[in-house]
């Protein structure tokens, strides 16, 4: 464990200042097309990546991602960790999420998500934040953008119960477009509420596209069997993993 505290606290002194040097490569993209500053994010993400591997031992795999449709999308992602937020960037043409409207205020950072065309939403409006949602996806999505939205509304422990939201299912009744599920294992390496990052295998998993047009029962049932399903599937291989990682620890040192 003091290897993990270590290695978790030069990865996350580590982690700002390699945010501010993108933050700065990235300034000119404010005067350039929106893709501009999407690739700069997902080179910022690609190097959180490579901190990952080098400092915490965490490989990332990919896994389905000839899965993916082109064009516009609903993209419903298992959300165990603040790293598919950065991550999940590198596989969509002109993505979008939904995100705090405080987030704007921050210096500079605000301005990025303004010129990415992110939608930013009052949580407290209830009703009103979520029809301000769909009407906003339904014209994203329409110009050919693919929307990543986790189902649950935040994040949820591995392990834990799941908690699916409507607010899925009525949008995806509403942008009439395919949902492509996305599986994951994050929260066992990148957990929530602690700054530790543990050695491993971080793997992500793009499922079986669902058609547009199913019943909006149908696809809540369908789309929450489906991410849970390979979700557990993949928690429960990490977590194997892991105890392997740590019972060879007292050989290794003794050796």
């Amino acid at each position: 464990m003091v290897s993990i505290f270590l290695r978790s606290l030069l990865f996350n002194i580590l982690f700002y200042p390699n945010f501010v040097f993108w933050a700065l490569v990235a300034l000119p993209t404010l005067f350039m097309p929106r893709r501009a500053v999407l690739r700069v994010a997902n080179w910022w993400a690609q190097s959180n990546i490579v901190l990952m591997r080098l400092v915490c031992n965490i490989r990332v795999e990919y896994r389905g991602a000839e899965k993916i449709p082109k064009g516009p999308l609903i993209v419903a992602a298992k959300h165990q960790s603040m790293w598919e937020t950065i991550s999940l960037l590198h596989f969509f043409d002109a993505p979008f999420f939904v995100l705090k409207r405080e987030l704007l205020r921050i210096p500079v950072f605000g301005q990025y998500l303004l010129k990415a065309n992110m939608v930013a939403i009052d949580r407290s409006s209830g009703a009103r934040a979520l029809k301000q949602v769909m009407q906003r996806a339904a014209e994203e999505v329409k110009h050919g953008r693919q929307f990543v939205i986790f189902p649950e509304g935040t994040r949820r422990a591995p392990g834990a119960p799941p908690d699916y939201k409507g607010g899925v299912g009525l949008i995806y009744a509403d942008c009439g477009v395919p949902c492509l599920p996305v599986a994951l294992n994050s929260g066992l390496f990148w957990p929530r509420r602690t700054f530790l990052r543990y050695p491993g295998t971080l793997v992500v998993e793009f499922l079986d596209p669902l058609p547009p047009g199913l019943p909006r029962a149908e696809f809540m049932t369908r789309i929450e069997r489906t991410i849970e399903d390979a979700t557990n599937r993949l928690v429960s291989a990490g977590q194997a993993e892991q105890a392997k990682l740590f019972s060879r620890r007292p050989a290794t040192a003794e050796g």
